[in-house]
């Protein structure tokens, strides 16, 4: 939640290859307060089965900078696994890119919602609402 001082972010994924959310992905929040600062890991969480992150931590008071580090190889790798059980013959390379990491600019008191739109050989992304 933002408040006055800071500014809050929330994201959830879309996994547009399957048209369906992507669950399981690991995503890690880190912040820093001003351009020539030093980023500082705040945790992560993962998202759950409509592809949200719900337990993401709070940004401190300062952060001008958020990056969302989501880890998408894993996810990619499981549903490739699945899909060769069901069809062997399937030898897709899985995830072209193995991680996204997305950068931004924040004013406190503003809520940042970011979703990542994702497929395995691109993605793409927005501020939503």
């Amino acid at each position: 939640m933002s408040t006055d001082t800071t500014a809050s972010v929330s994201t959830h994924i879309l996994d547009t290859s399957a048209g369906r959310p992507a669950e399981g992905v690991a995503v890690r929040l880190s912040a820093r307060a001003g351009r020539e600062a030093d980023w500082q890991p705040l945790g992560g969480s993962a998202t759950d089965a409509d592809g949200r992150c719900k337990d993401l931590p709070a940004l401190p008071e300062g952060t001008t900078h958020v990056r969302l580090d989501f880890a998408v190889e894993p996810y990619f790798e499981k549903k490739q696994a699945d899909a060769q059980q069901d069809a062997p013959a399937n030898r897709d390379s899985g995830a072209f890119f193995p991680e996204v990491a997305i950068t931004f600019a924040v004013t406190p008191g503003e809520h940042y919602h970011v979703p990542l739109l994702l497929n395995p050989f691109g993605y793409s992304v927005y501020r939503g609402s």
